[in-house]
């Protein structure tokens, strides 16, 4: 009997010993010697009077870190060049080599917004039929083509945040690399300004460091402004034929009405960061007669709250500026080389000012000047909207 009860006593002492250890496994912290860091919270940052839709999307963690308003279709503008250059390769053949001046005329449209370009292409291969297209083989489902009545005007295409992260999501991970090389290396050589001289480098190129690749958007702001272009440009090499992916999503229904025709937009689209790992849609709308360089400054803003994985922000001060016409030149001198001109009242980015020529402007006389990095020149700090001759908290060059 002695023996007995010690062996029950055993047993129980065992049960109690293994209940325990598996209780304290239970309890014990999943992974708890290397603790994951919190993902960063959505910080997208809109500016009072603008509609925008949203989406930024992290290709190395397959989530979206900011969606707002993502399935809300706008008039696409310039973005659409990225459909249309994508049916006209569409299919090339993988030994088919583009003549030389349509190679040249798709690369404009891509690099400098080229709308002539557009035109082209839009008649030849027939118009929006080319979105009915390119929506079915990338499953497209905010996408639609241009209202009845305006059949020509591509710009009206209506698309949405959501369904341009899925365009480049396609060229990144499904198109042939032969294509996707076309694409995104005129998206990396983005110039400066339009054919039609508007200032395209807002947004994502404005806000963050390369790498970048870029397909800007704008209407609504008049036929053409004055932006001088400081950059040289490369041709690329020619597109295979590719094959569709089949629509995955659910085609709304009825959204076209829905489309603001009529508000001046300033979209901008593309990626950053090492490898393409985040992917930008930004599509803005704002109050009507709205400056270009108020809704250039006003995109900036909400482009540089958003949370971008990958992606490094732009070091230096913001600066408010004021009048037209205002010259970036090469030096701090009035007789250095003209680079380009500032969008009326556009933010800039001061990098470093120093002294250099007198200048006056009645009733102003200032000696400093401003270098402006994301325009490799320098502006008279007379333009820019501060008290004093020195601009606060930037340091000498």
């Amino acid at each position: 009997m002695h023996t007995t009860m010690r062996g029950r006593l055993a047993r129980a002492v065992g049960r109690f010993v293994l209940a325990a250890a598996l209780l304290a496994v239970a309890a014990a912290p999943a992974h708890a010697a290397t603790p994951q860091a919190a993902p960063r919270a959505a910080t997208a940052e809109i500016p009072p009077g603008v509609s925008a839709g949203i989406a930024v999307y992290d290709r190395l963690t397959g989530s979206f870190t900011e969606q707002h308003n993502a399935h809300t279709p706008f008039r696409a503008a310039s973005v659409v060049k990225v459909l249309i250059a994508l049916d006209h390769l569409w299919n090339r053949g993988p030994a088919y080599s583009l003549p030389a001046d349509d190679r040249a005329r798709l690369d404009s449209m891509l690099r400098a917004s080229n709308d002539d370009a557009a035109r082209h292409y839009w008649s030849l291969n027939g118009g929006s039929s080319i979105i009915d297209r390119m929506s079915s083989r990338l499953g497209l489902v905010d996408t639609a083509g241009p209202p009845a009545g305006y059949p020509l005007h591509w710009g009206y295409t209506a698309l949405s945040a959501a369904d341009t992260v899925q365009t480049y999501r396609w060229i990144l991970e499904r198109a042939p690399a032969t294509l996707r090389d076309i694409v995104m290396g005129n998206l990396r050589a983005s110039t400066r300004c339009g054919t039609d001289g508007f200032d395209q480098r807002f947004g994502i190129p404005a806000s963050f460091e390369r790498p970048w690749a870029v397909k800007q958007g704008w209407s609504g702001f008049g036929p053409k402004s004055d932006c001088t272009n400081t950059t040289a440009t490369t041709t690329a090499s020619a597109a295979p034929s590719v094959t569709a992916t089949p629509a995955t999503g659910t085609k709304t229904a009825g959204r076209m009405a829905d489309v603001d025709l009529s508000r001046p937009a300033l979209h901008t689209t593309g990626t950053l960061g090492a490898d393409d790992r985040s992917i930008v849609a930004v599509f803005t709308l704002h109050p009507q007669d709205t400056s270009f360089g108020a809704a250039y400054t006003a995109t900036d803003r909400l482009v540089r709250s958003l949370n971008v994985p990958g992606a490094t922000p732009r070091a230096g001060a913001w600066f408010g500026t004021w009048g037209a016409q205002v010259q970036v030149r090469a030096g701090a001198s009035t007789t250095t080389t003209p680079l380009t001109k500032l969008p009326a009242g556009v933010e800039v980015l001061v990098g470093c000012q120093k002294q250099g020529q007198q200048v006056t402007v009645p009733p102003y006389t200032n000696d400093w000047w401003a270098y402006l990095p994301l325009y490799d020149g320098y502006v008279t700090n007379i333009y820019m909207s501060s008290p004093d001759n020195k601009l606060p908290g930037v340091p000498l060059c």
